[in-house]
């Protein structure tokens, strides 16, 4: 057996390729499987996406950690099931099938069929999930994908049904009246989950309106709205009876009425000038005072509190309409809160509405006028006040968003359109009820699918009464949530959220199985076995179809107790519940109780973050505590939003969104993974291919590390087999990076464990420049000579145990780029090593090479050498150019006298002669320390001036070291803590020298030139130079060459002195006055003059 040559560059893109026809043909996923089979399980809850269009770089990110996780637990030995889900069923699918139709409105699918929209519903998710499960693939996800679970399935709609039912046995489902988010372009109503997420930031048309007082000639109420259409159906106005309230007198006469503090209130003051949350082209909204004063000024008459205004009566603005004088309400088949004694324009009045829920105020001075226009049928908060208080509802819009008969011109136009609403100010203001409009920007919530602007319509809809909710927070407690702000983020939306609305007026989705009778009862059928039993008519028709509309909409059943005849709504069920039941659907729960108890509950979920506390952890945990009690998971990572590199929403409108097949394509699914992994999931992650771009420099670091062993190991036919590694043999180098091996070990298995992969990367990162600019740099011409000794054969087999565990630790991240590492690697080296990567054990820690203490001391030594390169950087002088002394000063002895012992390593790097020890830093460097006002001052005040004292008459030295070990200085006995932040540091050097400090190190560099440092230093020039060349003429690392040049002066004097180290660094064998055949040539400069070099490979 013997490991190949490898080629620096590299495809990876090719090579992903390749990889996946070698797992698909050698049956690597299934081959995994069977290894772990019958052992411990560990169980993973995928939450099913969208099947409804191909997938995008945000779903990579989750299905990335996913698969990492997956992967690292069955490298741990454990049993999964490996099942992926797709979401199926809801408006998200009916809108796009809709716009393939070219429907405009729901009542085209009706007149289409619902069969066949519902047969092309079912199409596209059968279409898509294929689509996906290619890109998953594509995305190295592991996943049992001939066994995908889909939400459309009769095993999960099914199982719905059973905890639906166990819920309605407890008198917990109930059909309501209430005031709810309405599309009118999806007809379709929005429970109290959904509607955060369709909120965008638009301008309305806002509108100041003045309501005529009864009994007071010329005065109003000034009222502020951004939905003049809701004006329609004005019942009452609210004031807060705590509130200062102004009356104040026009220039025309006129009397107006409004919050006190309103009127010289700064509107949205904050937004316009952050620029967020604001919108280009529209201008600094005005004062209320402003507003007066451009109508020609007003004059404050009085100030009093708002209670005295309660009572009041007053004229609305459409009181001419047949609507709003309807007693009873309008229209007259809707649940009324009223007797029917009123109607709305008898109600006019001020009313105080009082506190909500978690008791604040419902009116509050700030935006608007301090006096609230309500309408019960338009408002949620409204509807809940007018129940309060028994007020009439007036519901002016039909489900399409249009005005119903009864609101005379208006009749027939869109509430939302844009001409409508201008069409009703026009109308207020030739009636005389506008007093100002304007352009607002808000966020307002809309249709997350369709788009379109949600109306508040008053409406029936299936609801499962919350009280329930102690139940779910007991559990939330119960889970491991990360980030840990997640178990609080959860426990506020329970205490805060209203009951659980479950219908629908749509199409595809689950069929409620909710049956209703003439007496006004209903019953809930708990599973397919119970609709058979209970059927009087439609069973034959539907029998062998799934549960959806139309079919089960023709089943009718007989009421086990009234024996009364029952119709099914045609409702179908809120989207959350298909997804929250799949702990149970998909495993067995209503089967196989034996199965369910294996894999319930689920160790690991993770999904994003923002907007899912509502949603699928919400229905997760809803369902589980109501069938079991129990938290339906251990832990559930969160991670939050993919935006672009600007930190810009991804949309295809705006140019910027990356599709999947195009990143996979172009910059790689390891780079993908890597930058996945990478981040932290709190925070957002940027995406792009600048970012890619760095990813990709680190993997191909990786290797490169892996090429040059590859390559040397090839030309000297090693192999790992014949060798052992015995620490006698072992240089202070290999014991470190095996160290360091061993201690990354540790650290990816705790991250994996905890889910902190983010973690892993950013010290695998620090790892990867340890080997890389350490290791290999540092071991080069061990690697290059010739003879193939115990020192030789050492190196190459730290380096291979070195790379067999990395690419172990590393392949649930890149499991691409690792496999082909792998083969070569591991399996053209090792007789009857496992098949794949993916076939290996996670490695193990080897206490053998746990050594701690060299590892501090080896990264001290590194720290000495890298303040060395920064005094360079900051001398000017090139570490090319070798310097006489560095001088080094600590307080550990036992770090020094190893610094001592390898300090030809420092001399190396840095290109010193010597390496000396002071005992003293004061000796070295001396520093000026002056404190930061501006950070000091909001913290400390007046300690300003002790604080200055105490840093003059401290030794300036000890503090820099305390800030350097402690990252803090604390003066008076702590009373004072400073940050790094919070001083300034000047450092000052010796004379002829440079100095810095760090990690509790001082180090200076004597910086004097000698004329033979000086001619040293051109030779080393000369060899960066031919090394170039090399490279440039693509010859291989470990090709010997033959060189002629022109060489003449002070240079061809300084190469003699140092011609051995020239041929040694450059592989040269020879310097020859003229070169037969020429492989390549180049011209260079050194200290203003020209030279040619030729150069020909041996």
């Amino acid at each position: 057996m013997k490991i190949n040559k490898v080629k620096n560059k590299v495809d990876f893109i090719s090579q992903e390729h390749e990889i996946l026809k070698f797992w698909e043909e050698n049956q690597i996923f299934h081959k995994r499987r069977k290894l772990n089979s019958g052992k411990i399980p560990w169980s993973f809850i995928d939450g099913p996406i969208t099947a409804n269009n191909p997938m995008g770089v945000h779903h990579a990110w989750g299905r990335s950690l996913k698969d990492i996780y997956n992967r690292y637990r069955s490298m741990c030995g454990f049993d999964l099931r490996y099942q992926n889900g797709f979401d199926c069923q809801g408006l998200w699918v009916e809108v796009e099938v809709e716009k393939e139709l070219g429907f405009s409105s729901k009542y085209d699918i009706i007149e289409f069929g619902i069969e066949k929209f519902v047969n092309l519903c079912k199409e596209r998710v059968i279409k898509y999930s294929k689509v996906q499960t290619a890109q998953s693939k594509r995305l190295g996800y592991w996943m049992d994908w001939e066994n995908s679970y889909y939400t459309m399935s009769e095993e999960n709609n099914y199982a719905i049904w059973g905890f639906l039912k166990k819920l309605w046995q407890e008198n917990k489902i109930y059909r309501g009246n209430d005031v709810v988010p309405w599309s009118g372009r999806s007809g379709t109503s929005y429970s109290q989950m959904e509607i955060i997420e369709g909120r965008k930031l638009v301008s309305h048309r806002a509108v100041f309106v003045r309501f005529p007082i009864k009994g007071r000639n010329k005065e109003f109420l000034l009222i502020w709205t951004t939905t003049p259409w809701t004006l329609t159906s004005n019942v009452v106005v609210g004031v807060n009876i705590n509130l200062d309230y102004v009356k104040i007198r026009s220039k025309d006469g006129s009397i107006y009425y409004f919050a006190n503090d309103n009127l010289e209130f700064q509107r949205l003051e904050k937004q316009f000038s952050d620029k967020k949350q604001w919108i280009d082209g529209i201008p600094k909204l005005k004062t209320i005072a402003q507003i007066f004063k451009e109508r020609g000024g007003y004059e404050i008459i009085d100030i009093f509190k708002g209670s005295k205004m309660v009572g009041w009566e007053y004229e609305g603005p459409f009181d001419h309409f047949s609507a709003p004088n309807t007693k009873g309400g309008y229209p007259e088949n809707i649940n009324q809160n009223s007797s029917g004694t009123f109607s709305g324009v008898m109600q006019h009045q001020v009313i105080d509405p009082g506190k909500d829920s978690i008791g604040a105020d419902i009116v509050i001075a700030g935006e608007g006028t301090g006096i609230v226009h309500m309408a019960p049928g338009c408002g949620d908060i409204d509807h809940r006040i007018g129940k309060k208080l028994g007020l009439v509802n007036i519901a002016p819009l039909d489900d399409q968003a249009f005005f119903i008969d009864g609101f005379d011109w208006l009749t027939g136009l869109n509430a939302t359109d844009k001409d409508t609403i201008n069409r009703i100010i026009e109308d207020l203001k030739n009636r005389g009820f506008l007093f100002y409009a304007e352009e607002y920007p808000h966020v307002y919530p809309h249709c997350w699918r369709s788009g379109d602007e949600l109306v508040f319509r008053l409406v029936d809809e299936w609801y499962i009464n919350m009280d329930w909710r102690e139940k779910i927070k007991n559990i939330v407690d119960e889970i491991n949530w990360i980030p840990e702000w997640g178990r609080d983020r959860e426990h506020e939306w329970l205490d805060n959220m209203g009951d659980w609305m479950i219908s629908k007026k749509r199409f595809w989705g689950l069929a409620l199985p909710i049956w209703t009778f003439e007496d006004g009862s209903f019953y809930v059928v708990g599973s397919k076995e119970e609709l058979k039993e209970v059927a009087v008519e439609g069973w034959d028709e539907f029998e062998g179809k799934t549960p959806h509309r139309p079919w089960i909409d023709k089943v009718k059943i007989k009421h086990p107790e009234t024996n009364l005849i029952g119709t099914r709504v045609k409702d179908v069920g809120n989207p959350w519940l298909d997804a929250g039941i799949v702990p149970f659907s998909t495993l067995k729960y209503y089967e196989d109780k034996e199965y369910w108890s294996k894999w319930f509950p689920g160790d690991f979920v993770t999904e994003c973050f923002p907007g899912q506390f509502r949603n699928w952890f919400y229905s997760l945990l809803a369902m589980s505590a109501e069938l079991e009690g129990v938290a339906p998971f251990k832990t559930l990572l969160g991670h939050s939003l993919v935006k672009d590199e600007s930190g810009k929403e991804m949309h295809k409108s705006t140019g910027n969104a990356i599709w999947f097949d195009e990143a996979a394509e172009k910059m790689g699914v390891d780079v993908m993974r890597w930058m996945y992994a990478s981040q932290n999931v709190e925070h957002h992650l940027l995406f792009g291919y600048g970012a890619a771009d760095e990813v990709r420099k680190k993997i191909i670091t990786l290797w490169n590390v892996y090429s040059f062993y590859a390559t040397y190991a090839s030309l000297d036919k090693f192999s790992p087999e014949n060798f052992t590694l015995e620490p006698k043999n072992m240089t202070i180098l290999d014991k470190w990076i095996l160290a360091k091996t061993n201690k990354l070990i540790g650290f990816a298995k705790d991250c994996y464990d905890n889910y902190k992969v983010s973690e892993l990367m950013k010290f695998f990162e620090l790892y990867l420049d340890d080997l890389s600019n350490w290791y290999i740099r540092r071991n080069r011409r061990r690697f290059w000579k010739s003879d193939n000794d115990k020192d030789k054969n050492t190196a190459y087999m730290t380096l291979f145990v070195v790379l067999s565990d990395v690419i172990k630790i590393l392949s649930p991240v890149i499991p691409f780029v690792t496999e082909k590492i792998y083969q070569n690697l591991v399996r053209n080296s090792v007789k009857d090593a496992p098949e794949s990567v993916h076939h290996c054990d996670f490695p193990v820690s080897n206490n053998q090479w746990t050594e701690d203490d060299l590892i501090m001391k080896v990264d001290s030594m590194k720290n000495v050498i890298e303040l060395g390169r920064s005094a360079r950087n900051e001398s000017g002088i090139k570490v090319r150019q070798p310097l006489s002394t560095l001088y080094y000063a600590l307080e550990d002895d036992k770090i020094a006298s190893f610094i001592d012992q390898y300090d030809n390593i420092i001399k190396d790097e840095l290109n010193v002669k010597s390496v000396i020890r002071m005992n003293d830093g004061d000796g070295l460097i001396s520093y000026r320390i002056k404190p930061n006002l501006k950070t000091l001052g909001p913290k400390y005040g007046k300690g300003l001036a002790e604080i200055r004292n105490l840093l003059d008459s401290n030794s300036a030295f000890e503090l820099v070291k305390e800030i350097q070990l402690k990252d803090n200085i604390k003066l008076k006995n702590g009373e004072y803590v400073l940050s790094r932040e919070d001083v300034f540091i000047e450092t000052i050097a010796n004379n002829d020298s440079i100095a810095v400090s760090g990690h509790g190190i001082t180090v200076s560099l004597f910086l004097e030139l000698s004329e033979e440092l000086i001619d040293e230093g051109r030779v080393r020039e000369l060899v960066r130079i031919i090394q170039n060349l090399r490279k440039d003429a693509g010859f291989a690392v470990d090709d010997r060459i033959i060189i002629s040049w022109n060489l003449d002066g002070r240079i061809k004097t300084a190469f003699s002195k140092f011609r051995g180290y020239f041929f040694e660094e450059t592989l040269t064998l020879d310097i020859l006055e003229e070169l037969k055949e020429i492989e390549y040539e180049g011209s260079f400069k050194i200290e203003g003059k020209e030279f040619l070099a030729k150069i020909k490979r041996k």
